[in-house]
């Protein structure tokens, strides 16, 4: 299949050179240019925005990521510390040169929302405290 396909596509290319639509294909877009000139202003119009990001990506590549790597503390893993409460342990502001503090677990953490409801729907919905939960 794949030599029929290939055999037609070059008998095809060879007989357009050697018969002289060549010339007929370029006469068909000068044909169309007058007629239509708007297409060559949509034609600049896209060669600049195809230079333009083609400029811009050579020059910027982009990364899969855009992370940058944060230096690890010194026995910062809760099972590298000799301490019994787990905590890992961070850089703040990623400055190796600052003292590490106890990272804040995720666990513990509660967010609070900023939202004033009525004293009944307060207690219907708030399971904060409650037996079961």
């Amino acid at each position: 299949m794949a030599s029929l396909i290939a055999r037609r596509a070059f008998s095809t290319t060879v007989r357009r050179l050697s018969t002289g639509e060549r010339a007929a294909g370029e006469q068909a877009l000068k044909s169309e240019s007058k007629k239509n000139p708007e297409i060559m202003v949509l034609g600049g119009v896209m060669v600049a925005a195809f230079a333009g990001a083609g400029y811009y990506f050579g020059r910027n590549p982009t990364k899969s990521t855009s992370e940058n790597a944060v230096p690890l503390a010194e026995k910062s893993m809760p099972w590298e510390s000799s301490s019994t409460q787990g905590k890992y342990k961070y850089h703040p502001g990623a400055d190796p040169s600052a003292a590490p503090k106890d990272a804040p677990s995720a666990v513990n953490v509660v967010v609070i929302p900023d939202v004033t409801l009525p004293k009944r729907l307060h207690d219907k919905y708030n399971k904060w405290g409650k037996e079961g939960y």
